[in-house]
């Protein structure tokens, strides 16, 4: 018997699709018999979610801290994206780009409108986003700045993250994305962070052709820039005629308390890279937007996807917009985010050495004496679920749907959590 028709038999097993039957050890186990090893997640089996709330296989209830690093800023299963991804699977969800749908045009409108751009590539992942925005600002390099041809430089920021393609790990700075990886992306080149003067000095060059940076870096521990930093990337590359990359992949869609967080310094980019809660956590969906100097320089054939702007992923992404928009979740987030802080920083300062971030996008850096990560064990029994990011360093950023009653409870967790490691 081959295998296709092995697969095809009855299985046997215990467990069947739907009927939640196996324990938190055995679904560990058996991912870590069958899966790659590329993640190391919190010893949580999550089986639910919705609004601030996730389950585990065990039925225990947690408040979700993570937000699938800023997908779910809507709230898990969101019932207005939930009925937008029910209604257009039943109509049509994939046409590629081979024909027009009814559906794409209508999201590149709305969003084109919402944030102030002439137009929007559709994409999927927040990466692919990232590497769209690269590809467009070489382009650009090349048939308007007059770069000589195959020596365009894009200039990135020292610990930036912005995924785990070759391209993403050519432009980093944290070995354990790069190493056995090279060799790597030629005419990428990184300067440190929040630092206008470094900047200035690659923007000379007349090669240079971009800047990708993230408003806040998320991945580095929610590293927030000087106040004028990103109103000063955007007088340094008017000067020199390079174009500014925002990768708001992770700070963008209110999740900083501003609708994408370049608004904090009143500062436009040239591109805006747009991910994660672009859908809501429903499935990938990524766009950069640009106006007409730039995004018309790719012309047909030169890019694509076959997934790229379907009309399901189009009709959900409009869901997430307007879910944002009607439920003010960039106010709320500035609100809470405020609160959340201030609680934080009333944290004894011999476990909790640093409280840094903006919206509900925020960090606590622990004192050498405690590991985070058995911080976050902790947390977990206590019901909230985080995880540390660089070594010392939790991020903490719950769906921006949470109340205030509901962050006063976790501030009480966290509260406990951390006064019971002194005692």
């Amino acid at each position: 018997m081959n295998l296709i028709s092995k697969l095809c038999l009855p299985t046997r097993t215990s467990y069947n699709i739907g009927v939640r039957l196996l324990s938190t050890e055995q679904i560990i186990s058996r991912e870590a018999k069958y899966g790659a090893t590329n993640y190391h997640p919190l010893p949580v089996a999550l089986t639910r979610g919705k609004g601030v709330n996730v389950w585990d296989t065990e039925g225990k209830k947690y408040f979700d801290f993570l937000s699938a690093y800023s997908a779910v800023n809507q709230g898990h299963c969101h019932p207005k994206i939930v009925e937008a991804m029910k209604k257009q699977s039943e109509i049509l969800t994939l046409t590629s780009r081979a024909f027009y749908n009814d559906v794409l045009g209508e999201f590149e409108e709305y969003a084109c409108k919402l944030f102030g751009y002439d137009r929007l590539l559709a994409m999927n992942t927040g990466v692919e986003g990232g590497e769209s925005a690269c590809k467009l600002a070489r382009k650009w390099g090349y048939k308007v700045k007059g770069i000589p041809k195959n020596q365009a430089k894009i200039v990135f920021a020292e610990n930036n993250f912005w995924g785990r393609t070759l391209a993403a790990v050519s432009s980093s700075t944290d070995p354990s994305a790069y190493n056995d990886y090279g060799p790597f992306m030629p005419g990428f080149v990184t300067v440190p962070y929040d630092d206008l003067a470094a900047l200035e000095k690659e923007l000379q060059d007349p090669n240079t052709c971009a800047f990708m940076v993230e408003p806040i870096q998320g991945e580095a521990g929610v590293v927030v820039p000087s106040d004028g930093y990103l109103k000063g990337v955007r007088d340094l590359c008017d000067k020199y005629n390079v174009l500014w990359i925002a990768d708001e992949v992770q700070t963008g869609l209110c999740r900083t308390g501003k609708m994408l967080a370049v608004h904090w310094d009143n500062a436009r980019p040239d591109i805006v890279v747009l991910g994660k809660a672009l859908s809501g956590g429903m499935l990938p969906v990524s766009a950069c937007l640009a106006d007409d100097q730039v995004m018309l320089t790719i012309k047909p054939g030169e890019h694509g996807s076959t997934y790229g702007g379907n009309p399901l992923a189009c009709k959900v992404a409009m869901a997430s917009l307007q879910v944002l928009v009607e439920e003010r979740l960039a106010e709320r987030s500035e609100r809470l985010g405020e609160i959340l802080r201030g609680e934080l920083r009333n944290l004894p300062n011999s476990v909790v050495k640093t409280v840094r971030g903006r919206g509900l996008l925020n960090a606590v850096v622990i004192s050498e004496e405690f590991d985070a990560w058995d911080v976050c064990l902790k947390l977990r029994d206590r019901g909230l679920l985080a995880k540390p990011t660089r070594g010392d360093t939790i991020r903490l950023g719950p769906p921006l749907v949470i109340n205030e009653s509901e962050l006063a409870e976790c501030c009480n967790i966290m509260r406990d959590t951390i006064l019971s490691l002194i005692k």
